[in-house]
Formats: C-alpha cells, structure tokens, sequence
C-alpha cells in the first residue's frame, strides 16, 4: 500500500478538537465564537460519544433541592473526595461555574427534571453532601449531548466523522495539524490547525470489565505523550461499584449511580446491608449510622445523614470486592442492588426508565419487583493530560486538553456527577484559551512532510508484513495483564510482574500482522489503537509502582492507608528523548490560603451564601 503525500487529503483549519463529547463539543462551541474556523474530528458517528452514558446527572451547586448548598461546599466535597490531591485551582474553577454552564446549557434547550416550584430538580449521589446532580431522568448524558450538538451546528462547525486521528504534527515545538485515517476507506487525512483540542477521553478498554465502549482505547493521551505533554496522576483508575454482573455478554455495563440515589440499597447473599459496616473514619459525620436514620433521609428528612451506599465509589467499590472475597457475595460474583423494595414501580420507571429497559432487555431482570446483580467495573480515569488550569494548554504550545483525558481536576477519585459538569467547564475554558493563544500568533505554523510520511509508514506497516501478532489476541493479553496485576487492588509483585509482561507485550505489538486492505479492516483499526492502549497502559502500571501508598481509587496491599508524604506529591509521566517513559514525584507546592480554608472548614461554616 503506497501514497503519496501530494495526494493525501488535506482540511485547512484554524483549531482542531479531537473528540466529539460533550467536553469537545463544548471547546468547539467556545472557538468557534471567538470567531475562529473550528473542526470536530470524531471516531465514531456524531452523537455516539462516551458522555451519552452518563446517566445519573451534572453536579453543580445550584441550591435548588437543598438551598444550604453552594460553591464552596461542592468544592470542599470535591477535594476531600480526591483525597487532597486535585488541582486546587481547577477544583475551584469548576466548582464555581459548574452552575452557570448548566444554566447556560438550559438557555440553549436542555430539558432537565424539574422540581414541583418549577426550578431544576437534584438528585444525590455518592460523595456529594447535598443533593446536587441536575438531571434528565437517567439520560443526562444524552441531554447534554443532544443540546450541544443541536447548539454547536447552527455555529458553522466542521464536523468529520469517523476519522481517527494517529498523530499529531508540529513545527518546531508548536502544534501545526492533525494525521487520522478514514475509517471506512482507510484513507489518510491531514488537517492543518494552529491549535489543537484534545478532547478524546479514556482508556477503558485497556480493561476486561469496564463500562466503556470501543472507541475508549487512550488515543489522545498517546497521541499529547507522544508529541510532549505530560501525563499526571495515571495511577488513579475509577472502578465504578455498579456495573451489570449477568449475563456475561454485558458484564461491567453501566448502572447508574442514580438508582442509589433514588434509594437503592446494597445487600450481599445473606440479605445483610453491609456498607454500614464500611463507613470510612472521616465519613462518619455525614453518613447515617442506622438503615432508620437512612430511610428518614430518603423521606426529605433534611437533618438526617445520607445512606452509606451514597459514599464515594472507591469505598463502595472496595465494599463490594471485599463482601465477595469473604464469600457473602452473589451467584454470579457481585452485590444485590435493590430498589424494588425501596420505591414503588411507576416511580422507577419514571426516574430510571434506562435503567429498567436496560435490565429487561440485556438480563430480563424487572428491576421494579427483582434485585440487581452489580460488581465493580473500570468506569473513568482521574490522570491524563496535564494542563494549566486556566488555559488547559499542555506543556506544547497549541495544543489543548479538556474532559477525562485530562488529570489534574479530580485527584485520587472522581465524585459522581463531576464528570458532566467538567467536560462544560473545561470545555468552555479550552475553547477560551484557544482563542487568546491564536490571537496571539504572528504566522501560521506549517505542516512538514516528512512527519506525515512517517505517520503514513508507522500506520500501513502492520498490512506490509506476511506475518506476525493478531491484534486481537495481543488485546486480550493486554487486558489479561491489566485486569491480573492492576486492577481495583494492587501490590509491588504485581505491579513489578505487569511492566515485565508488557515489555514483552510491546516487542510482539510492534510485529502485529493484519490481513488484507485497510478499507474496511477492523484489524487494521485494532492494531492502531494497540499503540495507544500499551502507551497508557504502560503509564497506568509505572505510576501506581512508583506511588507507594493506598489513597483513593489506588489501592495498594503492601502499603495500606494514606501516607502524608505521597500527599504532597503527583506522579508525572514524560516521554524521554530516547523514546523511554520516565516517571517522577513532583511537589505540588502549599495550597492557596483562601482555598485550603474552604477544603478544611466545616460545613457549618460554609453552608447557604450566594450561588455563583
């Protein structure tokens, strides 16, 4: 397979946002306001992103349900649930106009729920003190998505489907384009950009049991490793504690956190409801100490404390693998999540009509009269990109990051809820920084040919082999590897035994076979997204390795607890000259003062105020 590069198709645009969700689509919005010509290059079809499983809601303090909340309360529930590890400055800037961008969203069409009064209606959900999720029904996502799609087309943006792009393209140290493929034809594209957005998500499919879809494969965080950026906190990986457990066809499906926060409760096989006995330390003050006391809080009881299955998932998560492990969990290795018992039927399938479709169809289980089987399933990732939080520009001038490929914003785990509200705040403030840095720009930057030729030889070089690796089972093993020795719980044996596996792992990926053209090739698109997913992975493994403590969604056996030391420090992931990762402890220096005040105060001395 040969072409020129003469003959390679070429777009001319001023910024380019890779990913097509609702961080992406919200940065695109933003640029393309700032008067600049803004393409959306996107894996799948528009409208199929990754956000559109977002269910249970947005989290911002809006004050709507419960009117003691505000932005500084969200904020401190945010770095407590990070464990202290966040990005101050992001956690605040998110916390702060989490609720104007979800009012913004309304102004544009979003349909949310809505209390009786007539405002937005909240939701709870784990980590969260006050209810605090806007939501429509368990489609949040989909809401979200929709009205930003509806909003961004009638702004002129470029939108091209089903591209993938490979690398990204510079001239000298600045960003000056994008190299993808077509995924049906297999044709190459290059797209000339001053600025780059990034916008791409996770990398759950690196994992055998995750919530996340296909196109989950850590493209951008390769691709902004690759061309320079720095990666931080990847060794923070969520486990969502609700994924489907049965049938085995649709084992770590998503179930959303919102059917605990309508009520469900979760019980093990001998019917006990085990999380009052998993109630961390400094919880203690927030979480109901009875199934009486929860069940007030459930009624509107605003004095009572919530139920301890609305903890943050990490607990939840570990909760759960700890009642299996001891053999109190259900046939099929999980945790009964029920509902029925605890809301009357047309209340569920009002509130979480996904929910009950979901079941009937993929398990046919009525979730109105039947109990859930759940375990925990890989859901998110807390590391990426590393940005400034002002601008979220990376280490490379012009290139951008917003939404999960990002690190920074949510420490050592992600509240539920934090994610939609951070792809519309990021998003938005992508999308700002884009256009100061293009405004700012004397010339524009040029695309070198011999970068894109070596993009198009890495890329064809698995069809030009006669044999080697099968992509597909290269895949497997990588997630063998993963879900063996880096998953919910870790130790430095297995940590030091996945680098091993995966070095040998990378030797054979560089030798992956695949027959026939790259039109219509699944393969072919199988054995690209191996070089990100080994890429990520690879980061995953020697962060969790170098940070030697348990804290938040890190959890490792031969170093238990928090240790006050690791607290002051990030892990940061960089690609050497020689092509080699080298990993690092970076002091994260003394918090702002007005903000380290707000993260250790107590609630009573933060509750009401105005809602920013």
């Amino acid at each position: 397979m040969s072409e020129s590069i003469s003959s390679i198709q070429t777009f001319d645009h001023d910024v380019v946002v890779i990913g097509a969700g609702g961080a992406g689509l919200r940065a695109a919005i933003e640029c393309s306001s700032h008067g600049l010509d803004t393409a959306v290059v996107c894996k799948s079809l528009l409208g199929k992103a990754h956000t559109v499983m977002a269910e249970g809601g947005a989290a911002a303090a809006l004050g709507h349900t419960d009117p003691r909340d505000n932005w500084k309360v969200h904020f401190r529930d945010t770095m407590r649930g990070g464990k202290f590890l966040n990005h101050w400055r992001m956690a605040e800037l998110h916390a702060r106009c989490s609720s104007e961008c979800i009012r913004e969203l309304e102004e544009w069409g979003a349909v949310f729920d809505r209390n009786p009064d007539g405002y937005i209606n909240q939701r709870s959900f784990g980590g969260h003190r006050y209810s605090r999720l806007a939501h429509t029904g368990d489609r949040t996502g989909l809401e979200i998505l929709r009205t930003l799609q509806d909003h961004g087309v009638h702004q002129g943006i470029h939108v091209h489907q089903e591209c993938t792009a490979l690398r990204l393209l510079k001239e000298s140290d600045r960003i000056s384009g994008v190299f993808g493929y077509w995924r049906d034809s297999g044709r190459f594209v290059v797209f000339r950009a001053k600025a780059v957005v990034m916008a791409t998500g996770g990398a759950g499919k690196c994992w055998r049991i995750t919530s996340n879809s296909w196109e989950y494969t850590g493209d951008g965080m390769e691709m902004a490793y690759t061309a320079g950026a720095e990666l931080i906190d990847m060794e923070f990986t969520q486990f969502h504690p609700t994924g489907m457990v049965w049938p085995l066809s649709v084992r770590g499906i998503l179930v959303t956190e919102g059917v605990r926060g309508e009520g469900g409760i979760l019980l093990n096989s001998d019917g006990e409801r085990f999380m009052f006995r998993y109630t961390p330390d400094r919880f203690r003050d927030e979480t109901a100490a009875s199934p009486e006391e929860a069940h007030r809080w459930l009624e509107g009881d605003k004095s009572a404390r919530r139920p301890p299955e609305l903890l943050t998932r990490d607990v939840v998560a570990k909760a759960i693998l700890e009642e299996v492990d001891v053999g109190h969990g259900t046939p099929h290795g999980g945790a009964f999540l029920d509902i029925a018992g605890q809301r009357d039927a047309e209340l569920i399938k009002r509130k979480l009509p996904s929910m009950y479709h979901q079941f009937r169809e993929l398990a046919e289980v009525d979730i109105t009269k039947e109990r859930m089987e759940v375990g925990p399933t890989l859901h998110y990732m807390m590391g990426g990109i590393a940005v400034d939080g002002e601008t979220q520009m990376t280490a490379v001038p012009g290139l951008f990051a917003c939404g999960e490929c990002t690190g920074g914003m949510h420490g050592a785990n992600r509240l539920g809820g934090n994610s939609l509200s951070d792809l519309l705040v990021f998003g938005w403030l992508a999308g700002k920084g884009v256009g100061v840095y293009v405004g700012g720009l004397a010339d524009s930057p040029q695309v070198l040919s011999d970068q894109v030729e070596k993009a198009r030889r890495d890329a064809v070089a698995p069809l030009n082999r006669d044999d080697g690796a099968n992509p597909y089972l290269v895949h497997e093993e990588l997630q063998d590897i993963m879900n063996k020795d880096c998953n919910i719980v870790r130790s430095g044996d297995g940590l030091e035994r996945a680098i091993a596996e995966l070095n040998k792992l990378k030797e054979k990926a560089s030798r992956i076979q695949v027959s026939g053209a790259s039109q219509y090739n699944p393969a072919w698109h199988e054995a690209l997204s191996l070089r990100s997913m080994i890429v990520v992975a690879e980061a995953v493994v020697r962060a969790a390795l170098v940070r030697q403590e348990s804290r938040g969604a890190h959890t490792r056996l031969d170093f238990e607890g928090e240790c006050d030391e690791w607290g002051k420090l990030n892990v940061v992931v960089r690609k050497k000259s020689d092509g080699s990762m080298s990993v690092n402890k970076v002091e994260r220096g003394t918090p702002p003062d007005h903000l380290a005040v707000i993260a250790y105060s107590s609630l009573d001395s933060l509750e009401g105020g105005v809602h920013v």
